[in-house]
This record gives C-alpha cells, sequence and structure tokens, in this order.
C-alpha cells in the first residue's frame, strides 16, 4: 500500500521513526514524499497517490479505457487551471480552464490499481475539443472505436456535458457528422 510523507509520519508519530521503518524494512521509499509496505510499485499507482486530485486524461484516458491500443509515452493527467504546475518529467498537465474539472470523471481500475479517469462520454468530447492538436491516424483509430461503441453510450449524458464546455457548438457538429 502507497503512502505520503503526511501518512507515513502520522504512522510512525515522526521523521525518526520514519528513518527507523525505513531502515527495518517494514516500509520503503518509493520517491521523495511517497511510501510503502512493499518494495515494488507500480508507477501508475504512484501517479495516483502523488496527484490525487488530478484525472486521467487524453492519450493516457483513451489506452486505460480501451480505445486504443498505442500505450502513451507520458501520464496525462487535467488539473484545475489554478492548480500547481506538475514538474514531474513523466507526467503531461493538462489544466482544465472551464472549471468542469470532474465532469465526467470516473473511478475506474486499472491493472488492479484504483485510479481517476475521464469516462467515455467526457474523452469523447475531448477527442472533438482536441482534434487538431493529434495525429490524423491516432484520431481516426479512436473515433472508429467510439463509433463501434456508440450504441453502449449515453448520447443525452454527452449532449448536456458538451453544453458545459467549451467550443460546444462545434463539438456537437463533430459529434454528428463523424461519430452519430
Amino acid at each position: 500500500m502507497l503512502f505520503t510523507y503526511n501518512e507515513t509520519f502520522k504512522m510512525c508519530k515522526n521523521d525518526y521513526g520514519i528513518h527507523k521503518a525505513l531502515k527495518s524494512g517494514k516500509i520503503f521509499k518509493i520517491e521523495p514524499g511517497i511510501y510503502s509496505d512493499k518494495e515494488f510499485e507500480f508507477e501508475l499507482a504512484v501517479i495516483s497517490k502523488k496527484y490525487p486530485k488530478a484525472v486521467f486524461t487524453m492519450k493516457s484516458a483513451f489506452y486505460y479505457l480501451g480505445l486504443t491500443d498505442t500505450i502513451p509515452d507520458k501520464y496525462y493527467l487535467a488539473t484545475d487551471k489554478d492548480a500547481a504546475k506538475i514538474r514531474d518529467p513523466r507526467v503531461v498537465q493538462v489544466f482544465e480552464n472551464s472549471g468542469n474539472l470532474e465532469l465526467g470523471m470516473t473511478i475506474r481500475e486499472v491493472e488492479g490499481i484504483t485510479i481517476r479517469v475521464y469516462g467515455y462520454e467526457r474523452m469523447l468530447l475531448e477527442l472533438l475539443r482536441n482534434k487538431s492538436h493529434l495525429p490524423f491516424d491516432f484520431y481516426k483509430e479512436i473515433i472508429l472505436n467510439y463509433r463501434k461503441r456508440i450504441g453502449s453510450m449515453d448520447i443525452t449524458l454527452l449532449e448536456d456535458m458538451a453544453q458545459e464546455l467549451p467550443k460546444s457548438d462545434m463539438i456537437l457538429n463533430t459529434l454528428d457528422m463523424e461519430v452519430l
């Protein structure tokens, strides 16, 4: 199980207690500010623990939702527009300027790790919003996968969410032309 520094501090009572627990092998330091009761932890779990208010988006979300088989080279995390800059080289931070960070967010288990990730409907909207920034082949692969699963999606929820996000008219027009 992963622990933040504060959780570890409460558990061990003080820094000396943390030092003793590390030395005895009761806990392990995974990286600065992250500890575990196991010697090895998956990087996805570490990222999820380190940035608990962030939501996996874009290439990461498309992969975790099974819409692409392209493994992302970095973790794409959406944060509030006022959040501090993430200086982790493994992370691409996407600032959510619309104030709708948790709109369409779900809790999902990926490889035994619980993460916060945008659901299918929100990611379809993100795909359409960011169409011009994605490689054409990648965009086409994901659109084709969405066309296969459109029957299982909540179209009303999709349209309601689109109204909450910037570029709603463009998103709805593209949705009608390319997916529905």
